[in-house]
Formats: structure tokens, sequence, C-alpha cells
């Protein structure tokens, strides 16, 4: 498909906030690695390389890292949507988006696994979204 001449520059670096929550991801950094900050009002975590998981899919690329794991064997994820950005020939652009903190529920006794075993609370986030070199 031709691009009439518009650039498409992709952001590297997103910097969200939403009520209680701050999150700053970047797909690469100095070292080559991405990194994932999390600050919520309980916890403020630092992800790097592989403890970073995404996912590409029709609505835009999924980001997710495990946030802690609960004394009942589950575990709790935040994951961020990020939608398709193009800067153009701009630096920077605002976006808005969805956080979404998952509970993982999950039992060693087979016959416990029963019914729902995710439980999601989606938090409204709105940033920025820029091209930075590192």
């Amino acid at each position: 498909m031709p691009s009439y001449g518009l650039e498409t520059n992709a952001p590297n670096l997103y910097q969200l906030q939403g009520q209680n929550v701050n999150v700053t991801y970047s797909t690469t950094s100095f070292d080559g690695t991405p990194r994932f900050n999390y600050q919520d009002q309980q916890r403020t975590l630092q992800f790097v390389g592989d403890q970073i998981r995404t996912t590409d899919s029709e609505i835009g690329t999924l980001v997710t890292v495990t946030l802690y794991k609960t004394r009942d064997n589950g575990y709790v994820t935040f994951s961020l949507l990020l939608p398709p950005v193009n800067l153009g020939q701009n630096n920077e652009s605002k976006i808005v988006t969805k956080g979404i903190t998952t509970l993982n529920r999950f039992s060693k006794i087979y016959e416990s696994n029963q019914g729902q075993t995710k439980f999601y609370t989606v938090t409204p986030l709105a940033g920025t979204a820029q091209a930075v070199a590192f």
C-alpha cells in the first residue's frame, strides 16, 4: 500500500498515568533491553528483558508483567494495552489506553479449579508515546 509521503515513526517510550497507577515502558534502552516500571499505592516494581511479555493483536500490543504471587497459589499480572501510534514527523503524541490487572487463581487440587479463574480490573490510562534515542 502506498504511503503517500506519510512518515511512520513508531514510539519506543510510553509514560502513562491512571488512578493510583503510573507506568513507564520502553521497548529498548541503553543496553538494548526493554524496561517496564510499575507503581501503585502498594508497590514500585521494575522489570527488564524477558520479565516483560508482549503479544500483538488486532487491537494493539499487550505488554504484561507479573506483579506478585498470592498466598493461595495464584498470581497477579498487569497488562498494558498499547494502541498503534504513528508519530509522523513528531517525536511525541498523547495517547489514552487501558491497564488490566488480572488475578489468576488456580489450585494444586484439580477439583478446585472449576469456574472462573481470571478476574480483571481495568484502569484507564493517559499519557505520552515518544520516540527517543537511547
